[in-house]
């Protein structure tokens, strides 16, 4: 099986690996809470933290047991009420919260059980048959992998939410990363305000053609992903950085618009909501704000969102008329390219990775936060839902799902790749996501 984070080749070894080692960064997540926020609704728009700790292990059971190789699952009950998460427009759509949900011991019974069958499956099982439309280059294996990092992102958009004293501040010392036996990125490790010396030049990028998606090469994505479509993008401005908080205080000033989610009110200073602790705002880090509150802010400044054609034109053009497999080059994402792959706990300046710049100098566009576009989330031409999970996108062809590309500070690396397409409701303000401005 192919997958562009393994440019030899996945093996049985290899996935067996990232599994391992992706359960224990969720083991170590669901540690940055104290018991008694178990079945607590940190977004009310979501469902409890009970329900992720379940339905991650259901979601690998339903998918590459019971779908993909038809085996028996390991509980009819827990397979269903842990199936699948919500999306509600608004908090009057979601269940109520007397729901009975499982002790946390069942729950984690369950999901040793589930690692075992699934590593198991992963280590000896059929993974690849051209016969079975969900194992066709071992889809449903990859499927799940990606499935969970996805998750460990959306956890954290939960916890983060949580008051502080329903967190475990010892967990903050420990760092989720060790999971991974990585070092955090030198940039990302004490960031001091340098406000003033942020170039907020924009740059001029030419007219040219760009890829989005990926082509039907055997390689794993989601069905969104696919078919490739050759785009061309006429000639506009970008910002070198994201719109920062600093950017973000002048505009409230100016206008009285409301201080973004991430923001506190304290002692009559604004504050950064940070995951273990009230910050002093960093006014050169990245503002993360929803989509309309972005978009308010460029039409403010006679400018707009880019569109996720003209975002792929700045991140992955170049002066020559090629593009790269990644901003920096064909590089594989690493440490020194930005603050991805949980290096650190909250956005740092920009600018601090000049190492992963594109070929037009724009800083920053994979790392420090999803970058917010103008196009709203459908499927390319040819698209076609995928057998392992039908319903991953089609789901959200709305019309109140806006593209967002890039990666922030909790998406792991292999999730790093070109053609890669997140997406949320334009007024969500939970995620990690930020902006910059194209006229």
């Amino acid at each position: 099986m192919k997958h562009l984070a393994f440019p030899d080749g996945v093996t049985r070894d290899d996935l067996v690996a990232w599994y391992r080692t992706m359960r224990a960064r969720t083991r170590s997540l669901f540690d940055l809470v104290t018991p008694d926020s178990y079945y607590e609704r940190p977004i009310a728009l979501r469902n409890p933290i009970v329900f992720y700790e379940g339905h991650i292990p259901a979601f690998a059971v339903n998918t590459l047991l019971k779908l993909a190789m038809k085996q028996p699952g390991i509980d009819e009950q827990y397979e269903r009420i842990f199936e699948r998460g919500i999306d509600p427009e608004d908090e009057t759509a979601v269940g109520s919260p007397t729901d009975v949900w499982p002790s946390r011991r069942a729950v984690q019974a369950y999901g040793t059980e589930a690692d075992a069958r699934i590593e198991q499956a992963l280590a000896s099982g059929v993974l690849e048959d051209d016969g079975v439309p969900q194992l066709r280059g071992g889809e449903a294996a990859l499927t799940i992998l990606e499935h969970e990092l996805m998750h460990q992102e959306t956890l954290l958009y939960m916890f983060h939410n949580l008051p502080y004293d329903r967190k475990v501040v010892q967990a903050y010392d420990r760092k989720v990363v060790q999971a991974y036996d990585r070092k955090v990125a030198p940039a990302a490790k004490t960031v001091e305000a340098r406000t003033g010396s942020i170039d907020h030049s924009a740059v001029r990028i030419p007219a040219g053609r760009v890829t989005l998606g990926a082509p039907r090469d055997g390689a794993f994505g989601w069905d969104n992903e696919f078919p490739h479509l050759e785009v061309h993008v006429d000639a506009f401005e970008i910002g070198r950085h994201n719109v920062t908080n600093g950017d973000w205080l002048a505009y409230m000033k100016a206008t009285g618009a409301p201080a973004p989610h991430f923001w506190v009110e304290h002692e009559g200073e604004w504050r950064w909501r940070g995951m273990f602790a009230l910050l002093p705002l960093n006014l050169d880090a990245p503002v993360y704000v929803t989509h309309d509150e972005a978009a308010r802010y460029a039409a403010h400044h006679g400018k707009r969102l880019p569109s996720e054609a003209e975002y792929h034109r700045a991140a992955y053009g170049t002066p020559g008329g090629e593009e790269r497999a990644q901003p920096w080059g064909d590089a594989p994402a690493d440490a020194t390219r930005g603050n991805f792959d949980f290096a650190a706990w909250d956005p740092v300046s920009v600018g601090s990775f000049p190492e992963g710049a594109s070929a037009w100098g724009v800083h920053d566009l994979i790392g420090n936060g999803w970058e917010w576009t103008s196009t709203v989330f459908d499927g390319f031409p040819g698209f076609a839902a995928m057998p392992s999970y039908a319903l991953y996108s089609t789901d959200f062809f709305d019309g109140a799902h806006y593209v967002i590309k890039g990666a922030s500070p909790a998406t792991a690396r292999q999730l790093v790749r070109r053609p890669f397409r997140n997406w949320f409701r334009s007024n969500y303000p939970y995620v990690y996501a930020t902006f910059r401005c194209v006229r």
